[in-house]
């Protein structure tokens, strides 16, 4: 076992023993899983160097112990070649996980120009076919080009769902082996405290009309046109709100259209809430809408806190979280009737918490944590603790 990371100059080659490079908003799905992911994989004793472009993030208000920042010193992740490459010849970390379109196309391109021997772990957290059919011009060409050229230069490529993989596997013309499913870290000891935060919205503390809760960026992929369409039909037939937490450029159009339909009393759009939990937890059924997941992570979290959840029947995760419909509805993608049924299905007979809860088992952190350092080469690395592999 090595010595402790205090004594040690992380800027010696082979030090570090993973950087991780994502660049993300500040709020979105990748933001969650590195926040659940990195003190999970720094417990193990792992040294992990974070980078990071400016202008992106953050991930985390402070950084576990093992965990150092590194800024290269790029506003855009296009022009941060250069940098990484200059990273990868003076740290030599063991491993590099990345994660998007752009960034794991400008870690492929660093690997081989600084000519480096580190363990490079590519990450895609969407559909990818379904994702470039909603791009326009040469966009969605380019990207398949790239990657069916750089990905079989990676060691490996993660997904977060089965769906995903087969849809990779086919674009791509990669071997399946070649491509490996670990679900998202969503489920960690402190979600059920950070949920049992004081919740001041008025909505819910009272009884008398349940609310509908979703979650995520406001933007046409998401869909929440068609849960205000749907919500319309619920509201016309019994007492109900509805809460969408998140930012986007839809904002307006949907308060637009909840206008438009008579039921803008009854709709709220807060904005981005650090902490949904405490909504999550108390809301009478939690909607996800999406023409497109890869994965579905508030999807997961409202089943680990039990609450009732209804989703559109997107590629690719919903189904496989859900079981095929046995811990929720299943609907089709814009279909506001079928979704307005399912929700009122939802709010008659709700299911027990506990079956909900164990659904959402797969994916607690420990075990991605452990599935993650298996793929990055990484168990038994870690300087005060192992993995047991």
């Amino acid at each position: 076992m090595r010595s402790d990371c205090a004594t040690l100059d992380r800027d010696e080659p082979g030090v570090t023993d993973l950087a991780i490079f994502v660049a993300t908003s500040g709020h979105s799905g990748m933001d969650r899983i590195i926040t659940n992911l990195l003190p999970a994989l720094a417990e193990q004793g792992l040294r992990i160097d974070l980078l990071r472009i400016d202008r992106h993030g953050p991930y985390l208000a402070t950084l576990p112990a093992g965990v150092r920042e590194v800024r290269l010193g790029a506003v855009h992740v296009d022009t941060s070649l250069l940098a990484l490459v200059r990273y990868l010849r003076r740290v030599r970390p063991r491993a590099l996980l990345a994660d998007k379109y752009r960034v794991n196309r400008v870690a492929l391109w660093a690997r081989r120009l600084a000519r480096s021997e580190t363990r490079l772990v590519v990450r895609i957290g969407t559909t990818v076919s379904h994702d470039l059919a909603q791009r326009g011009g040469l966009d969605p060409w380019l990207e398949r080009v790239w990657i069916r050229w750089l990905y079989p230069k990676a060691d490996a490529v993660i997904v977060p769902s089965r769906g995903a993989a087969d849809d990779l596997a086919t674009l791509a013309r990669l071997s399946p082996q070649r491509i490996t499913v670990l679900p998202n870290p969503v489920v960690r000891p402190e979600l059920a405290a950070r949920a049992a935060e004081e919740l001041r919205h008025p909505w819910f503390q009272d009884a008398r009309a349940p609310v509908i809760l979703a979650a995520g960026e406001l933007a046409p992929r998401k869909d929440f046109a068609t849960l205000v369409r749907a919500f319309a039909r619920v509201r016309g037939r019994r007492e109900a709100r509805l809460v969408i937490l998140g930012e986007g450029r839809k904002r307006d159009n949907l308060m637009q259209l909840a206008a438009e339909l008579g039921v803008a009393e009854s709709l709220d759009l807060p904005g981005f809430i650090p902490n949904p939990y405490p909504y999550m937890a108390r809301a009478a059924v939690f909607a996800l809408t999406s023409t497109l997941e890869g994965f579905g992570i508030v999807l997961a979290e409202a089943l680990s806190l039990g609450t009732p959840v209804v989703a559109t029947d997107c590629p690719s995760g919903p189904a496989e979280i859900l079981q095929g419909g046995r811990y929720g509805a299943l609907v089709p993608v814009g279909d506001d009737a079928a979704l307005a049924a399912a929700l009122e299905r939802a709010l008659d007979a709700p299911a027990p918490p506990a079956q909900l809860q164990r659904a959402a088992q797969p994916y607690t952190v420990a075990a991605s944590a452990t599935a993650y350092a298996k793929i990055l080469g990484l168990v038994g690395q870690g300087t005060t603790k192992r993995f047991d592999g």
